[in-house]
């Protein structure tokens, strides 16, 4: 596969989604990304722990690369070892976004490819909190359905997309990180 690798399976992510069930507020605290005019991830909930700074005029050009934390890093302390733990096995010397996006059964992430440094300077990595088969990304020729507990390295610089046809909501933490 070109467009995903399997970073590492396994990882204990029952902790993350009991919190996930008793903070149901953190829901799109911020919505710059599902509600933006023609945005892909318009059939989407966010979480955001790590993000960079919104300016005021939300069309201005954002500092893509320097992120800060949001409410939801201090909220949700067990998605810090899921990160950490990446960021030690890929060698990571930047963190930069870390989201939890949330994807309801029969919606969709339309095609699209990711820009800025998001794309260009981090490397994109989810890892599965929640998800059934049935719940397809694809890139280019390559399908791949996430399994509960795996982490994925996304070439999000290509056109992708999700389908989530599952009976449940898929859930993922997203963690960009940058590497030497």
């Amino acid at each position: 596969m070109r467009h995903f690798q399997k970073i590492f399976e396994g990882l204990d992510v029952v902790p993350l989604l009991a919190a996930l069930g008793r903070k149901q507020h953190l829901w799109n605290a911020n919505t710059l990304r599902t509600q933006f005019p023609g945005s892909p991830h318009a059939e989407t909930d966010d979480i955001w722990l790590l993000f960079n700074n919104v300016p005021e005029d939300e069309t201005a050009v954002i500092d893509d690369i320097a992120v800060r934390p949001y409410p939801a890093w201090a909220e949700l302390p067990q998605a810090r070892h899921l990160v950490f733990d990446l960021m030690r096995r890929v060698e990571g010397m930047q963190l930069g976004r870390v989201m939890i996006t949330r994807l309801p059964p029969g919606k969709t992430i339309p095609e699209h490819a990711d820009q800025g440094a998001p794309a260009t300077y981090y490397q994109r990595h989810q890892i599965a909190l929640q998800t059934l088969p049935g719940c397809v990304f694809n890139i280019g020729e390559e399908v791949v359905q996430f399994s509960m507990g795996e982490c994925w390295w996304i070439d999000n610089r290509q056109p992708h997309s999700v389908v989530n046809n599952s009976a449940d909501d898929r859930i993922v933490l997203i963690v960009d990180v940058h590497t030497c």
